[in-house]
């Protein structure tokens, strides 16, 4: 159990003094950014699994 509380406080001081982290407004457009990417993605996956099921369903309506 020593070893693991030895571990966590090492991970915390590692985060504390070798991490550079980004300034508030930094993070703010980041998360936009990321959110903004992954919406526009989502919508362009749910496009191609429209296209994918209409054409499927021509296909088994062929095979009828």
């Amino acid at each position: 159990m020593a070893g693991f509380v030895n571990y966590i406080k090492e991970s915390f001081n590692e985060l504390k003094t070798n991490v550079s982290w980004p300034t508030w407004a930094e993070a703010q457009s980041l998360t936009v950014l990321v959110a903004v990417f992954s919406i526009i993605f989502s919508l362009a996956i749910w496009g191609v699994d429209e296209v994918f099921a209409t054409v499927i369903g021509y296909y088994y309506d062929l095979l009828k």
